[in-house]
């Protein structure tokens, strides 16, 4: 079995795990011997239906793998791709009869409430600025910008000018049942500050295997860490702080005279150290080298910390008897929310499901989705900068910090 694969069948749910190895976490609490937390049984909220745009089919085909036209809470108002033979297809994938040939003639529908971009990275900062400028709510694939940091300061500041309407990234490390787990025990302070932590999106390529195909290109003409969400979601998506500054490495190919591509780089994979707000520091890297496939990272604190990679996600904290106190009194509230009927968990650790449903439960509850603007900001933002470092042969550099 996979890495990925391990983690998924792991990340199905914390309440099969935690059964066996909770009391581990503290023998001498109380409630440690209890019944392994599950998560409650989904329960419908409201008749209300949200009508959601699903824009995209290219490789990926992401815009029908989040689950969004088996929601109960979800009609599929609309599908759109600039390509027709894979407009159809997303059209027949997803059961809906009205589609449009671009985004551009879709955000002009009324009745459509929401929109997904499952685009080409390039265009996410644009395609959500014109979702939301036409009254849409909008969620996304990964990551904010993809070089053009420009791009996500003019999201940012629409996203402000349009209160009313949600935003949200659809990272999927934030769903994985480790760091999912983690955040709950950051909040309550079974870490305490955490003094370091990393991140990884290790995804192993052959070499000289060409770049996935991409429109216009976009996956074979940036740097690895333009991707960094998967990584670095590791730190924001556990405590929503920012990473402050960046010096970073670049890897050279092996091969003599490497060709620069489209956007002049030449790295085959990045690593960056940087400080947090909070005064750690954390490692984030991107690579395709041979290894574990990994979108994984972990965290060591004043008082506890959390591995998951390579052990079953209930051993993955390890703390003083304070932090276990903490963690045995959170056990009901770590395993991820049940899902409504017909929505799978999906791919990237079971996370696919899961960010579909927390977008809809922001739209029709009033609340903050998962990832906001602020923390996919948060996480995008810093890889570009160590991107610039790395061509700076590791040059400390500051980074712009967001926040509402």
């Amino acid at each position: 079995m996979s890495s990925m694969d391990r983690r998924s069948f792991l990340g199905a749910g914390l309440a099969a795990g935690f059964a066996a190895g909770w009391s581990a976490l503290d023998a001498k609490a109380e409630d440690a011997q209890a019944e392994a937390p599950k998560a409650k049984a989904w329960e419908p909220y409201t008749d209300k239906k949200i009508r959601v745009g699903l824009v995209g089919y290219g490789y990926c085909k992401f815009s029908a793998q989040f689950s969004f036209q088996h929601h109960p809470n979800v009609e599929i108002a609309a599908v759109s791709d600039l390509f027709p033979d894979r407009c159809a297809e997303l059209a027949k994938a997803v059961k809906c009869e009205k589609t449009y040939p671009s985004l551009e003639e879709l955000v002009k529908d009324d009745t459509i409430d929401a929109v997904f971009c499952a685009t080409d990275a390039p265009s996410h900062a644009k395609h959500a600025i014109l979702c939301l400028e036409h009254g849409k709510h909008v969620c996304h694939a990964v990551p904010v910008f993809y070089g053009d940091p420009e791009d996500g300061d003019r999201l940012f500041e629409t996203v402000k000018k349009n209160p009313g309407l949600k935003y949200a990234m659809f990272e999927t490390s934030t769903f994985h049942a480790d760091l999912y787990a983690m955040e709950k025990i950051y909040k309550a302070g079974g870490f305490g500050r955490i003094i370091y932590s990393e991140g990884e999106y290790d995804h192993t390529k052959e070499p000289g295997q060409p770049a996935y195909p991409s429109y216009k290109d976009w996956r074979k003409n940036g740097t690895p860490l333009w991707y960094p969400t998967h990584a670095t979601a590791y730190y924001v998506g556990v405590t929503h702080k920012s990473f402050v500054d960046v010096s970073a490495q670049g890897i050279m190919p092996f091969t003599p005279n490497p060709t620069p591509n489209g956007s002049g780089n030449v790295f085959i994979g990045e690593a960056a150290f940087l400080h947090t707000s909070e005064g750690g520091l954390s490692r984030m890297m991107c690579c395709n080298a041979y290894g574990q496939y990994l979108e994984a990272g972990r965290v060591r604190g004043e008082i506890g910390g959390f591995d998951a990679t390579y052990c079953p996600v209930e051993e993955g904290y390890v703390g003083n008897g304070d932090g276990k106190r903490i963690v045995a009194a959170l056990r009901d509230s770590l395993a991820r929310p049940a899902l409504p009927p017909g929505v799978e968990p999906g791919g990237h650790g079971g996370s696919h499901g899961q960010l579909c449903a927390d977008f809809v439960d922001a739209i029709l509850k009033d609340q903050e989705p998962r990832v906001g603007i602020c923390d996919a900001l948060n996480m995008t933002v810093p890889g570009y900068y160590a991107h610039l470092s790395a061509t700076r042969d590791g040059e400390t550099l500051k980074i712009p910090q967001y926040t509402l």
